[in-house]
């Protein structure tokens, strides 16, 4: 018995377009250099001045943890800033995620708006939304949580309404058939099952605004990258090291703290479904 093999399965086929897609990919790499005038030789002519800069960081100026007081201030308020930027803004994401998703919105208009209102606020980078908060309430860590808060909101409610639209259906019908209200069948039926994904997704937004809250200080928000850019700004670049070491000191730990607390509340369900 004779077997038809279709010619795009046959092994000689398949080498063959895939030596045409890796091909492909490699023009189009080529190109996209020769488009942007990138040469990666000038990566190695002027390596020089990467050594130079590197000889003038070293030793870090570790003297400053300890005669500088306002440094550990400043960590404070990134810590800050990314803990309200989280809270507040997956509040209000976890809100409107309710009405982007298809299976808890209370009409398909309301779900296209919110949508929509969403997609065009991911569109804003956050260096604009900055500029124009620093316009509005000033120089601070309060323009630095608003742009957290803002970006939370944006990125985090589709992942939220991706989540709710995941929910078992016959577990939400079980529940109506019960005579239950929607607010009490997101309750019962959508929340126990989507909280798991909320509070994965919330550490992972503190672990994001952690990192962004430092080059919005940079910019004018405050805290630890506001340190590092007046160092930076004067030429100091044993204190930029210093205050480098100690950023990353401080990212590593509190990655280990909320990998800890999170891994505590998903491997107990009662945490956070009550």
């Amino acid at each position: 018995m004779n077997i038809e093999v279709p010619a795009g399965a046959l092994p000689s086929r398949k080498f063959r377009m895939t030596i045409l897609y890796l091909a492909a990919t490699a023009a189009a790499i080529c190109l996209l250099f020769t488009y942007l005038d990138m040469s990666p030789s000038s990566f190695v002519v002027d390596f020089r001045f990467i050594v130079d800069l590197v000889q003038q960081m070293f030793p870090p100026n570790i003297a400053l943890f300890w005669t500088k007081k306002t440094i550990f201030l400043s960590l404070i308020d990134t810590l800050s800033m990314a803990f309200l930027g989280t809270v507040c803004g997956g509040g209000i994401a976890l809100f409107l995620a309710f009405f982007a998703a298809t299976n808890t919105t209370p009409h398909p208009l309301v779900r296209l708006a919110v949508r929509t209102l969403l997609a065009m606020e991911r569109s804003i980078p956050q260096l604009i939304v900055i500029l124009v908060l620093l316009i509005t309430v000033g120089i601070g860590p309060f323009a630095g949580v608003l742009t957290l808060v803002i970006g939370s909101v944006g990125m985090y409610s589709k992942f939220f309404a991706d989540s709710i639209e995941q929910a078992d259906k016959n577990t939400m019908e079980s529940v109506e058939s019960l005579g239950s209200t929607r607010l009490q069948t997101i309750r019962y039926a959508v929340l126990p099952q989507v909280m798991p994904s909320f509070v994965a997704n919330l550490f992972y937004a503190f672990d994001y605004n952690l990192r962004a809250a430092i080059p919005l200080g940079v910019f004018g928000g405050g805290g630890i990258g506001f340190e590092l850019a007046f160092a930076n700004g004067l030429l100091h670049y044993k204190d930029v090291l210093a205050y480098t070491i100690l950023i990353v000191v401080m990212i590593t730990a509190m990655e280990r703290i909320s990998d800890w607390v999170r891994r505590s509340i998903i491997t107990q369900p009662q945490l956070i479904t009550k």
